[in-house]
């Protein structure tokens, strides 16, 4: 007889509980009652997609051979667009058919790949606070999840290499994100190339998720992990359109770099889909190939409503560092409601300032004193947020 127990289930019940769902529960019932509430929570873009690439898309939903099987790896004019892309924006060259493939969004790729190259038993460095499938994907897939801490008072490479003289067996797999979500954190060039000089010498591959590689503010530019030499013999890369061209329900993604590991997650990917729907490829070769002021246009609108968030924030007495990149702001929680930690904290913004934020338990323990808000409002209503903060504080 099926029980109700998830913990019957292996892979289910080693998943730890999922924070973000209690502050989404809070939300519903507020807004069940009839009550405004401005959600900052979740990650999901609200931008409009170019008008170009929806046109794209809609002439490709007339075409009645699109409706048919696509391919697991991705249509091949669609992985010979983005090798383009990568030769012109970071001077990178990589082979369509060995180092490039299409994934169902960076979320699924990375999930599959752990599932494909992580064995029970494998030491998987992960950053602590940090996007929840990184940690999660190396828990489902049966690994030994290790973390590393992501803080500006760490360094961050001393704490790798203490981890790694601590740890046995030595670890698999290095996971690293910048411009990192959820602190916001950036890096150049350099971090990288002392990256690849790490897993070098220790034999561990590294797995980049470079989902906000075009979110940059105030003249910063987000290096590639594919730039750094000697890059492609250690990893691979995760891109999306899911931010840059405000695509996120469309789920196209990328992983580029290491022939080995790329054919590994190809394997694995043909025994589970048959891709993306094709109309949705053919839209995505566009927005690749064409002119990419939609995305100037998109960085646009992201900076502005940061300037509106942290600058009101600043006047109510909440003092946050502008970050260089992503979609988020970091805010670490004011000192007298610090000792709440941030998912009671988080319930007090709900409740209090009618505003939904992500409480940073639920990136990892070292996220706990703070909360992290999603530009994805328009300006009028982050000012309304302000206001609500204010007076709750």
């Amino acid at each position: 007889m099926v029980t109700e127990k998830t913990q019957d289930f292996h892979r289910v019940g080693r998943l730890p509980p999922y924070v973000f769902a209690v502050v989404n529960d809070l939300k519903q019932i507020a807004r069940s009652r009839g009550e405004d509430i401005i959600d900052l929570g979740m990650g999901n873009p609200d931008i409009a997609t170019p008008r170009h690439i929806v046109h794209k898309l809609i002439e490709a939903c007339r075409n009645p051979r699109n409706y048919r099987y696509s391919a697991s790896r991705g249509i091949t004019g669609l992985r010979t667009a983005i090798c383009d892309w990568y030769r012109r924006r970071y001077d990178v060259e990589l082979d369509p058919e060995s180092e490039a493939i299409v994934t169902i969004g960076s979320k699924e790729g990375l999930a599959h790949l752990a599932l494909a190259v992580v064995e029970p038993g494998d030491v998987v460095f992960v950053p602590n606070p940090t996007y929840p499938i990184h940690p999660y994907s190396v828990i489902i897939a049966g690994g030994d999840l290790r973390s590393i801490p992501v803080a500006p008072d760490r360094d961050f490479f001393a704490d790798l290499a203490s981890a790694t003289m601590l740890t046995w067996p030595q670890p698999k797999i290095l996971v690293i994100s910048y411009p990192h979500n959820p602190t916001t954190s950036v890096v150049d060039l350099e971090f990288f190339e002392k990256v690849v000089e790490f897993a070098r010498e220790h034999q561990i591959i590294v797995v980049h998720d470079f989902a906000y590689a075009d979110l940059c503010f105030d003249g910063y530019r987000a290096p590639s992990f594919l730039q750094a030499k000697g890059a492609k013999e250690v990893g691979v890369e995760f891109y999306s359109l899911s931010k840059s061209y405000s695509m996120a329900g469309c789920r196209v993604g990328f992983a580029l770099g290491n022939p080995r590991v790329i054919h590994a997650l190809a394997r694995i990917k043909s025994y589970l889909d048959y891709g993306i729907f094709q109309p949705i490829q053919i839209a995505s070769i566009i927005a690749l190939n064409e002119d990419q002021a939609c995305v100037d246009e998109i960085v646009e609108i992201y900076q502005k409503r940061r300037d509106t968030l942290v600058n009101g924030l600043g006047r109510a007495g909440w003092n946050i560092e502008k970050p260089r990149g992503t979609m988020y702001v970091w805010g670490h929680i004011p000192e007298a409601y610090r000792k709440m930690g941030s998912l009671e904290f988080a319930k007090l913004l709900l409740e209090e300032a009618k505003v939904v934020v992500s409480p940073g338990i639920g990136f990892g323990e070292y996220g706990d004193e703070y909360v992290r808000f999603a530009l994805v409002e328009n300006q009028h209503r982050i000012n309304q947020a302000v206001r609500g903060i204010r007076k709750a504080l």
